[in-house]
């Protein structure tokens, strides 16, 4: 396991969670939270123990976004294509489950507030639930940024009009969390003292579910969303036929008959 500065790591019961831990700077990603992040990820995406992941922060913030005092004030720089590339395999390379290849169901606990960059842990997040004293806002063109990725995977997840309000204003406005559960940024909002104990009761039942499967049916799902549905539902066959051939398939109908809970093996 690695030594972790910045994020707690833990593994009970089949879930991990990532919890963001500079509380002292609200939780704001630095350069090796970034480290941190991609090794949890890591972890989260190899070992077969783990079935399902949250991702939450520490103290009254899930993250600020990026640390501001971290990034380059070295002054303008003109663009040029190798920057520009630069930049691209830059947001590639960012810490997040569909960057890292994680297929396995990842719930985002927003325990406070949170911007910027890190929104992508939550509209990356397959069941993202809030705290009644979540705030979301994006910050950017406050402070001369352009908001690129973030705004875009919003844009997949909100109305477009939601989200360009919430990029053009910046740090002007902050969405809450009952505003997020309306638009769709959010599944669930319950009490800021109940949500990691809620966060694990949604882990639970998922994890009752058979794993090959439920990872199946988000790659089915996530890889066909923008496609014609004729090809969306030919990638869904093949995720079907693939989870066919494992054993688990055959153990949901075996225990169905048998009248007993399922004994899942995630293979």
């Amino acid at each position: 396991m690695p030594e972790f500065e910045t994020i707690r790591f833990e593994v009970d019961a089949r879930v991990a969670t990532i919890t963001l831990a500079r509380p002292d700077r609200l939780n704001a990603m630095n350069q090796r939270m970034k480290e941190d992040l991609r090794a949890a990820w890591g972890i989260v995406k190899d070992d077969p123990e783990i079935w399902c992941a949250i991702v939450t922060g520490e103290g009254r913030a899930f993250s600020s976004g990026a640390d501001v005092e971290s990034l380059d004030s070295g002054g303008f720089k003109k663009p040029d294509r190798w920057r520009e590339l630069a930049m691209i395999e830059t947001i590639r390379a960012l810490p997040t489950p569909r960057r890292m290849g994680v297929w396995k169901p990842v719930i985002a606990a927003v325990n406070g507030l949170v911007n910027g960059v890190t929104l992508d842990l939550v509209t990356e997040a397959d069941i993202p639930i809030a705290s009644d004293r979540a705030q979301f806002f994006d910050s950017h063109v406050s402070i001369g940024y352009v908001s690129s990725h973030e705004m875009v995977n919003m844009a997949r997840r909100v109305p477009l009009a939601v989200c360009l309000r919430m990029a053009l204003l910046g740090n002007k406005e902050r969405m809450s969390a009952e505003r997020a559960l309306e638009v769709g940024l959010v599944t669930e909002v319950v009490p800021h003292d109940r949500l990691m104990e809620r966060a694990r009761e949604i882990a639970a039942l998922v994890c009752e579910n058979a794993p090959l499967a439920v990872w199946g049916t988000k790659m089915a799902i996530l890889r066909g969303v923008g496609l014609p549905i004729e090809q969306a539902e030919e990638i869904a066959a093949g995720y079907l036929e693939v989870v066919e051939q494992s054993e688990d398939h055959g153990e949901g109908p075996r225990s169905f008959v048998e009248r007993r809970k399922p004994a899942w093996k995630a293979r």
